[in-house]
């Protein structure tokens, strides 16, 4: 069925509509009678210079609405349908025949007013079209500081944006990033896209949040931040587009483990992957201590979350943590033409076929989410993190 398929969308193309015969003379029906000469003759000239104006339209307006012009266009010239139906095989001719037939008795006047004002709204709508274009600005969202939503040529793109942080993420980042998958999930554009700004794509979590906390605020502390890294990794799990990361750098903690619940991952062959979880004192999250085994095997996988080795860009990628990675110095160019292709399909098939594929796994991912957080609840209480994390903070003065 699939060649017939292919046929049916290579025959269906633009030109055989707007070379079809002109309208021939017909005889105005009793019914018309009140309607004067002059306006049946307007209307004519509107038809026709609708026919004209759809010669110039640069953009394809799509099957459907081909199809919508071309039975307008045979109900305007023929009135209604009146040709036996195509055999079931035979899709080109099936689709024209049942466009056409679905208009019924509609007057041919009608049928002409229809196909201009069809015609206007197309030739309006690539002028729109042709304007946004004419702007080299992405569309920026309005109301981030640690981060940068933009949204272009169908793609929202989430970036990091505390590249003198090396993009650690603090509390405000992490609600940030919640709202703007959120958002990204809801809006026009067809796949999302994480990355980040400077020479990392993320150092984790700033680690300047467990300071200055006081004794009586530290349980309060840990459940508050239980709470909000679930909703996080709860977010990369709902997500309903695909979801995209672009690795432009070193890679640490939650931004490396989040990086399995991403449909693909791209990234430079300057990119490192390290989740240093029992030398700070902590336990795996972002669902890494169920898809981490899965993805890369579980020797691979204790190795990293275990014993915290880090991973170069082709040794993520030969276990299957990367889909690809890329020579740095073609790295942004090669990866955005090839996501602006993507991003080029039809956006409800990826948007359904996503979601398929997550939905077998989606209420395992959210237990395995709950128990990774109530795990490290523990571990933000225990000696050894706090030990660690005064041990982190001392080297780092020495530096």
């Amino acid at each position: 069925m699939a060649a017939p398929a292919l046929t049916f969308v290579r025959r269906l193309c633009w030109r055989p509509l707007c070379q079809t015969r002109r309208a021939r003379a017909v005889f105005t029906p009793a019914i018309h009678l009140h309607m004067t000469a002059a306006a049946m003759q307007v209307s004519q000239k509107d038809f026709e210079k609708a026919q004209e104006q759809l010669k110039l339209l640069k953009k394809d307006p799509g099957n459907e609405t081909k199809l919508k012009l071309y039975a307008l266009f045979k109900q305007a010239t023929e009135g209604p349908c009146n040709s036996p139906k195509p055999g079931m095989l035979d899709f080109v001719k099936k689709a024209k025949w049942d466009a056409w037939n679905s208009l019924g008795n509609l007057s041919q006047d009608n049928a002409r007013q229809k196909y201009a004002e069809l015609v206007s709204s197309l030739v309006s709508a690539e002028s729109d079209t042709q304007k946004k274009d004419a702007s080299p600005e992405e569309s920026r969202h309005d109301g981030y500081e640690t981060i940068i939503v933009t949204t272009k040529n169908n793609i929202t793109k989430i970036m990091f944006n505390r590249p003198d942080k090396k993009n650690a993420i603090n509390r405000k980042m992490y609600r940030e990033i919640i709202k703007a998958l959120e958002e990204a999930g809801k809006d026009d554009s067809t796949i999302a896209v994480i990355t980040g700004n400077g020479d990392y794509y993320s150092s984790g979590n700033d680690l300047n949040i467990f300071t200055n906390i006081q004794p009586g605020e530290v349980e309060k502390m840990t459940n508050d931040g239980a709470v909000l890294l679930k909703e996080f990794v709860g977010h990369f799990i709902d997500f309903p587009k695909p979801l995209i990361a672009v690795v432009n750098g070193p890679a640490v903690g939650i931004c490396v483990t989040v990086l399995g619940l991403c449909d693909v991952v791209y990234a430079s062959d300057r990119a490192t992957f390290h989740t240093p979880f029992s030398q700070l004192g902590q336990s795996p999250e972002g669902c890494s201590s169920y898809l981490f085994p899965k993805i890369m095997g579980l020797a691979k996988a204790n190795e990293m979350l275990l014993f915290n080795r880090k991973l170069t860009a082709a040794e993520a990628c030969a276990q299957g943590l990367v889909t690809e990675v890329f020579p740095d110095r073609t790295f942004q160019k090669e990866v955005w033409a090839r996501l602006e292709a993507y991003a080029s399909l039809p956006k409800n098939s990826l948007a359904v076929s996503k979601q398929l594929l997550r939905s077998v796994e989606k209420e395992k991912l959210h237990a395995v989410n709950s128990k990774e957080c109530e795990v490290l609840k523990k571990r933000w209480l225990s000696d050894e993190f706090v030990n660690a994390v005064l041990s982190f903070f001392q080297k780092k003065s020495k530096l």
